[in-house]
């Protein structure tokens, strides 16, 4: 009888179990989008903690393959003062769980820089605000990558963001913008920071535009952000297929371990 591995869910221990994703939102108007439109063509189980509504985080990462943080308007240093529904410590020990369980963990955003603070790295304020679609560029590492291959030199991608995460001694950048010096982190295999928002859709940038538009009107003489009508016309095909691969690499890299 082969033994049985205490880092997996016992879900997997049997043939034919699906991949379980567990998504943490923040706001109604930053949704999975692509992430979500990759779970369902790949057939595997989404659940959520949509934490705007109050849902519970998970107790433990026995539930989940892959945890999915979103982005939101909040930053690390938000106090449930400040933002009653969240919560960054609980957030931030459920980050370290799923990474000590071995799990694989995607953060976005506010996602990408609570896994920097869950491995001990401070968040830090981006250089430049960066709203619309622009590239972003591979660095040598990230170009050895095979989980990037498939990126090229520079990849057009969806921004929405003031801040970035920090880096642990480990920490890989992968990729980065004229706006932005963080714009992917590897923090280990099977842990990623996406600053930039490759999960966006025309659908999730109309919430997010709903959501700020107050706040685009103000910002016309900032070189990074696009105004809605540049941000409606942008196409987001590419860039979500190409997240779906890199998705696809990594699910293939936590089912290895």
């Amino acid at each position: 009888m082969r033994k049985r591995d205490h880092h997996r869910p016992e879900y997997l221990e049997a043939e034919g179990k699906t991949l379980k994703v567990h998504f943490v939102m923040h706001e109604s108007f930053e949704a999975p989008g692509a992430f979500e439109d990759w779970v369902k063509a790949r057939g595997y189980q989404a659940t959520y903690s949509r934490v705007y509504q109050h849902d519970v985080l998970p107790d433990t990462a026995e539930s989940f393959d892959l945890l999915v943080v979103l982005g939101g308007p909040q930053d690390p240093a938000t106090t449930l003062e400040q933002c009653p529904h969240f919560n960054a410590l609980a957030e931030r020990e459920l980050i370290s769980k799923a990474i000590s369980a071995r799990r694989a963990v995607v953060g976005v955003c506010l996602g990408s820089q609570l896994i920097g603070e869950a491995l001990g790295a401070t968040f830090n304020h981006s250089p430049e605000k960066e709203i619309g679609k622009f590239p972003i560029c591979l660095t040598q590492e990230g170009l050895a990558n095979p989980k990037f291959s498939h990126f090229g030199e520079t990849l057009e991608v969806g921004h929405w963001h003031n801040d970035m995460p920090g880096l642990t001694l480990d920490a890989r950048i992968i990729a980065y913008s004229k706006g932005c010096p963080r714009q992917i982190v590897e923090y280990n295999h099977l842990v990623y920071g996406f600053q930039c928002h490759m999960e966006l859709t025309k659908d999730v940038v109309e919430l997010l535009i709903q959501a700020s538009e107050a706040e685009l009107i103000t910002l016309t003489d900032r070189r990074f952000v696009q105004q809605p009508a540049a941000l409606r016309a942008n196409d987001y095909d590419d860039m979500n297929q190409k997240l779906f691969v890199f998705l696809d690499k990594l699910v293939a890299d936590y089912q290895a371990e």
